[in-house]
């Protein structure tokens, strides 16, 4: 009965987030409508698609589970990513979306590279958009992680059974509706995720006596885990680690299915109310998230094990509520997932249609025949990140934090310096990418010593320097970028 309750209000949960699909299937009449919906985002739909994209299962999942083992540790993670979302919607969200339309009307973001450098052999959209499937597999890849593990955990499914259904149901509202769809059903699934993450650790204090009770419970359960500079065992926080931790938030300003949000907003003066209502549910949802963990750290009576501690969500939910609320709780880490797969198929999904398939195989495509390629790579994209996806002892966190890295070097420095010094040249753009790429791809596969140093620093200092050098070293940009790029900042 219990499961039939949950199973009811997935069901009703799934099927709504269908309907939003079938509602924007026959508004998509364009590639600009079915990747960035003809710029019509209002402030409330940007600011929560945006987040609940950003924060994906991992919120739910990740976060809490890394709280649950070392305790106050995670604080680090919480403030880097905070002070994070705030810089990139003060400092770069107005600018892209002024800056994109004036670009050419770029709708995606290799475009905008494109057109912002007057790429016209397209080697910089290229280069782009494979880095942008490289790194989206894998961060779609751990959005099924979590979904499989939900549905293993809620119902009891072999892992790879859960991992199917999870992956049939995000690939066939996005492939339906596109941008619209994935945006408003990310506003939806915000506003679940937001309950969530607050009920479930004033559930797991309230049962275990109270905030009295917590704290005295948390200072002898282990040595360091209410301490910031300690790991729960007491040993103290390294500056490589905490450095590591805080650098989350750099990641930011390189995110294409967060950017994209910032490039569909109806109106630059829509920015700066859509960033307060950003910056309330992003402080608020991480906080409480590092709280589930350490609530469950003190309500479970046996300690989990590693491999386990990313389910104490769904755990606390299944012994503190009734199943009814259980299931309307549980539907939010379901939210998490879609919010931010379905986010980023569609990102992958516009690289490879509109910045390969119609650069290099089919220039004179019409808007039709792009909206069917993009839906059937939303399709081929999926069942790539699916493989990946496939181990069951896969990690959110790792592969969420690895795919992180990768688009934070790749383009956060790209984005942040094109959108600021007039004297960038297309060969740093280059430069800039394969550097920052590449050195994430590399210094992920090494360790010990400066190599434990989380790997978006070193790649996104290097991209920057690579940048600026050969910027420098290359000829002034021509008149007609520099005049646009006045009248962007103007």
């Amino acid at each position: 009965m219990e499961n039939l309750h949950i199973i009811l209000t997935f069901a009703g949960y799934l099927i709504f987030m269908l309907l939003i699909g079938t509602h924007f299937y026959k508004k998509n009449e364009s590639l600009s409508d079915y990747l960035i919906g003809d710029r019509q985002l209002n402030k409330w739909v940007a600011a929560m698609s945006a987040q609940a994209s950003d924060m994906s299962g991992w919120l739910l999942l990740g976060l809490p589970g890394y709280a649950y083992l070392q305790g106050m540790e995670a604080v680090w993670i919480a403030l880097g990513l905070g002070i994070g979302t705030y810089l990139n919607w003060k400092f770069v969200a107005k600018k892209l979306r002024r800056y994109t339309e004036l670009a050419g009307d770029s709708i995606t973001l290799p475009d905008y590279f494109s057109n912002r450098f007057n790429d016209h052999n397209k080697t910089l959209r290229v280069l782009s958009a494979v880095f942008i499937l490289v790194f989206f597999l894998i961060y779609t890849a751990s959005g099924f992680v979590a979904g499989a593990k939900l549905f293993e955990s809620v119902f009891g499914l072999p892992y790879h059974s859960a991992l199917l259904i999870g992956v049939v149901v995000i690939i066939s509202y996005t492939a339906l509706g596109g941008f619209m769809a994935v945006s408003w059903t990310d506003f939806f699934q915000g506003v679940i995720m937001f309950f969530a993450i607050i009920t479930v650790p004033m559930l797991g204090i309230h049962a275990a006596g109270g905030f009295t009770e917590a704290s005295h419970a948390w200072k002898s359960a282990t040595p360091g885990f209410l301490d910031m500079f300690s790991h729960a065992d007491g040993e103290t926080l390294k500056t490589i680690s905490v450095i590591s931790l805080m650098a989350w938030g750099i990641g930011y300003f390189g995110q294409p299915h967060i950017l994209t949000r910032f490039m569909a907003i109806r109106s630059p003066d829509e920015i700066k109310p859509a960033r307060r209502i950003a910056m309330a549910w992003v402080v608020v949802s991480l906080t409480c998230a590092v709280l589930v963990g350490m609530a469950g750290r003190i309500y479970l009576t046996e300690l989990l094990p590693d491999s386990d501690a990313e389910k104490i969500f769904m755990i606390m939910v299944d012994q503190l509520t009734h199943p009814i609320v259980g299931g309307i709780l549980l539907a939010a880490v379901l939210a998490a997932i879609m919010s931010t797969a379905d986010s980023q198929l569609l990102v992958t999904s516009s690289a490879l249609t509109e910045d390969l398939y119609r650069v290099i195989i089919r220039p004179k495509a019409s808007n039709k025949e792009l909206v069917w390629v993009s839906r059937g790579t939303v399709i081929a994209v999926a069942l790539l990140a699916c493989l990946i996806a496939l181990k069951p002892d896969s990690s959110v966190l790792g592969l969420v934090s690895y795919a992180w890295a990768g688009f934070g070097a790749t383009f956060g420095p790209l984005v942040i310096v094109s959108l600021y010094w007039n004297r960038m040249t297309r060969n740093g753009a280059i430069a800039g990418i394969i550097g920052g790429g590449i050195t994430v791809l590399v210094w992920k596969q090494l360790n010990g010593g400066l190599f434990d140093l989380y790997e978006i620093v070193p790649g996104f200092i290097i991209s920057t320097l690579l940048i600026v050098v050969f910027s420098l070293i290359d000829k002034k940009p021509e008149s007609g970028i520099t005049d646009t790029f006045e009248t962007a900042r103007n």
